[in-house]
């Protein structure tokens, strides 16, 4: 029964496309069966780094022509793979590990086809986003993906603080040598927010934190393992007080104020009547001119 699909699946390879392919973030057993029939029956397969990719196909015993395409050199290899594609070739594009274009170069290639007017097909596959995602107990319709977070102190901090009372999950990429730096900051705007810290998944030391950003932060102090790998990390939407959960009488003062003052001013002074919410007060009035 695989074979049948992985004859079929090789069957449906097309000349003159770019396989933009996705490729294990760990475990080499996650590749499917269609990316291992693209990759068999590719002409080229352009890779981020050729030794690594060189292992993949060593494991799978696929030989193929390798050709370097990476972030600084992308657009000068470009040209080489339209040229190719326009004889009829099949060329795959991979990255170290996932999908190219996502934190990885590959963007600028698939765009430069597209624009040609060459045909780009995906051969989706293993991704650290959505498996961190997976386990970690998200029930939020939508989230924000970042990408690495920034190396320099002033900006990551500057950032986080736009995070302060986010409403949705936030999924960032962080390295060791900044994961300390990294949950010291997020402690200090936001040391009781959820975290998720999703480390090495799929390979062998694969490792999921969950707990607070301190308790989280605490984890990674006290055992060095923990800042080793390759890390996703989870941030949980802040908790926000809903207009419903006030108390009748919160709801009463602010309803007697905001209709005499302007909508801020009556929830700042609902606040100090009634010891609630300022921004659920806020919100709150809100609601009620919808």
């Amino acid at each position: 029964m695989m074979q049948k699909h992985y004859q079929k699946a090789c069957d449906s390879v097309q000349e003159a496309t770019l396989y933009v392919v996705a490729t294990p973030i760990g475990n080499l057993a996650d590749i499917t069966l269609r990316a291992l029939a693209v990759l068999s029956q590719a002409d080229i397969i352009c890779a981020e780094d050729t030794r690594v990719t060189a292992q993949l196909l060593s494991a799978y015993g696929i030989q193929a022509k390798l050709l370097s395409v990476r972030e600084h050199n992308e657009q000068q290899m470009a040209d080489k793979v339209i040229a190719a594609l326009a004889e009829g070739k099949t060329v795959a594009q991979v990255s170290d590990a996932g999908t190219p274009a996502v934190c990885d170069p590959g963007a600028k290639l698939a765009a430069r086809v597209r624009a040609a007017g060459l045909s780009v097909v995906p051969v989706v596959g293993a991704s650290a986003v959505m498996g961190a995602l997976s386990v970690a107990g998200v029930s939020e319709p939508n989230f924000y993906f970042h990408g690495f977070l920034p190396a320099k102190t002033g900006e990551r901090q500057k950032l986080l603080a736009t995070w302060a009372e986010a409403t949705y999950p936030i999924v960032m990429f962080e390295t060791p040598h900044r994961i300390a730096a990294t949950l010291a900051d997020m402690a200090a705007v936001f040391p009781q927010r959820p975290l998720v810290l999703a480390r090495e998944i799929s390979k062998t030391f694969e490792t999921f934190l969950s707990g607070t950003v301190s308790e989280v932060q605490t984890i990674v102090a006290q055992d060095s393992n923990q800042s080793r790998g390759e890390m996703v990390l989870i941030l949980h939407p802040a908790s926000i007080e809903r207009p419903s959960e006030l108390p009748d009488d919160a709801q009463q003062v602010m309803k007697i104020l905001s209709a005499e003052l302007p909508t801020k001013q009556a929830a700042e002074l609902a606040a100090k009547i009634t010891g609630e919410n300022k921004k659920a007060l806020y919100d709150l009035a809100l609601s009620w001119k919808v």
